[in-house]
């Protein structure tokens, strides 16, 4: 009998697949562990809150009035500070000064009661105005006046008369004074006691209305108060009565 053949079973190929993955051997990533990595979980999206808008307010009637007083204010400062540079230049330009006045004499023609018992008095009053200034002149006006006191009370009151005053110039005037006080009896009887002291305290007093002359600007009124206190030794009428002492203030009002 011939040889005899045998028949092995064909190998099963599926079977012998290998399971594992097909890696190379000795790559890096078959050596190395896989670390899982931990993911946060997504951010929600950030949310801007949504201001609402202002509108703005309509200008107000006080709003309107304080920037009518801020122009105000402001107007009248700078007025100030222009009527202040021009009154400097003009007092730095001109050097005015305050005109002097002194009392030369005092005579007493009438001092006597009346029958409704009061005093009655008549004086005479010469008084010497000096202008120093070198570029002013002065206009006594109408309205001055000049009286004669004794405490508080007036016996008598006079006119003073209109006329220029030039640059230093000295001027002097007469000045006539009538009047008649209440209570003339205790008047007289003061008056005499006081004669015996001989020392007889009277009050002279002025308000003259100028009007003041820069070159050829004639300039708006002022006034020029004086007090004049005088002592003299007697009221004998008729007679120049002695002034012992005489204290004179004067001063403008605007």
């Amino acid at each position: 009998m011939g040889e005899e053949q045998r028949i092995h079973p064909a190998a099963d190929v599926e079977a012998q697949r290998p399971t594992t993955p097909l890696v190379p051997q000795g790559s890096a990533a078959s050596s190395e562990k896989e670390i899982p990595v931990h993911q946060h979980p997504p951010m929600p999206p950030r949310t801007i809150p949504i201001l609402p808008v202002i509108q703005p307010k309509p200008p107000t009637s006080r709003s309107c009035f304080c920037r009518c007083l801020c122009w105000t204010i402001g107007l009248l400062v700078l007025l100030l500070v222009i009527v202040g540079a021009t009154a400097g230049i003009l007092y730095l330009v001109f050097q005015p000064k305050i005109p002097k006045y002194s009392v030369d004499s005092l005579r007493i023609s009438d001092l006597r009661l009346n029958l409704d018992m009061t005093l009655y008095a008549k004086f005479n009053v010469k008084v010497t105005a000096n202008n120093p200034n070198k570029k002013i002149g002065i206009f006594y006006e109408k309205g001055g006046r000049l009286s004669v006191w004794y405490t508080n009370a007036k016996l008598c009151e006079g006119s003073i008369p209109r006329f220029y005053q030039g640059h230093q110039n000295i001027t002097k005037l007469d000045v006539s004074l009538t009047g008649q006080a209440e209570s003339g009896s205790t008047l007289m009887t003061a008056l005499q006691e006081q004669q015996q002291t001989g020392r007889i305290p009277l009050d002279l007093k002025v308000v003259a209305p100028v009007a003041v002359k820069l070159g050829s600007l004639k300039l708006r009124k002022v006034k020029i108060l004086g007090d004049c206190m005088l002592v003299v030794d007697s009221l004998s009428t008729n007679n120049i009565i002695s002034i012992k002492a005489s204290n004179c203030k004067f001063r403008l009002k605007l």
